[in-house]
């Protein structure tokens, strides 16, 4: 039987199992620990690194539901080893419900400080949540929240852009590093969220609709999510080469994706008369009112 004094060694041993790359960590240096360090765990699950030393060595128990799934969630469980989790932990195993797309406060609070920089937020199945006017000036109008359209990976594999929006170009190797990744992180959130219907939907309709999709979702790959890099046609400034990073924000479950274009560069400038496109239209809104 069970006991929550066997959730300190479950923890370690999981911790131990998963290298930093899988979470999207840099490899840097040497590394006396096999997998994440206690301050990597704490800082991507949201507590502290007192808590989770506590946690690990059975002086802390009954941990909150919210800790248990952040923790699940970072150390990127399977269904098995998420509900031996919850058990540990003497908490109820939640039901896999469908994909959250409420942003909290604090997050919130940082994206709209980073209005400087094309950023758009996403849910674990990578439909659209929100964006800045910066990203709508650079890739074009958002869509409709709701419309399979606003999808980052079926607008990728299975929906050429909109009239008068931007297009995206990827080499070779960047466009199949980027298709991996994506769906590989599309069946963590499948697996996740296995009574999600509009997730089964949109695998379905991928798999159905583009053969590159489907082949790549037979292979099962384990993939972490990392940074990026495309070219954007706009269809007035032409070729803005970018860099794109991804932040997780691991209890709310979302994507951060933010564009970067390398110092001294074209793309530094095509960004700046974007930004000055947003003041504008800022400004002539606020005299309307």
């Amino acid at each position: 039987m069970t006991t929550h004094t066997e959730l300190g060694p479950a923890l370690r041993a999981w911790r131990e199992r998963i290298g930093p790359a899988a979470v999207g960590l840099p490899i840097a240096g040497n590394r006396r620990v096999p997998g994440l360090r206690r301050e990597e765990l704490a800082v991507l699950a949201g507590i502290s690194v007192d808590y989770l030393v506590q946690l690990e060595q059975g002086r802390a128990k009954n941990p909150s539901p919210q800790v248990v799934a952040a923790l699940a969630q970072t150390l990127r469980l399977n269904a098995v080893d998420r509900e031996l989790l919850y058990r540990l932990a003497d908490a109820v195993v939640p039901p896999s419900g469908t994909v959250p797309r409420e942003v909290p406060p604090g997050v919130q609070r940082m994206i709209d400080r980073m209005s400087d920089t094309p950023l758009a937020v996403f849910t674990a199945s990578w439909d659209i949540v929100q964006s800045n006017p910066l990203w709508a000036e650079l890739f074009g109008s958002p869509v409709e929240p709701d419309a399979r359209s606003s999808n980052l990976i079926w607008g990728h594999f299975a929906a050429p852009p909109a009239p008068g929006t931007s297009r995206i170009e990827r080499g070779p190797a960047h466009a199949d590093a980027f298709e991996r990744m994506m769906v590989s992180d599309l069946r963590r959130a499948a697996d996740r969220y296995p009574d999600d219907r509009a997730v089964t939907e949109l695998i379905n309709g991928l798999r159905e609709t583009n053969r590159r999709f489907a082949t790549l979702w037979t292979r099962y790959e384990t993939l972490p999510i990392g940074r990026s890099h495309k070219t954007v046609v706009h269809p007035e400034l032409g070729e803005i080469v970018l860099d794109c990073d991804i932040m997780t924000i691991e209890r709310a479950d979302l994507h951060i994706v933010l564009n970067w274009a390398a110092p001294d560069t074209g793309a530094v400038e095509k960004l700046a008369l974007l930004r000055d496109r947003v003041r504008d239209r800022a400004a002539a809104a606020a005299a309307a009112h």
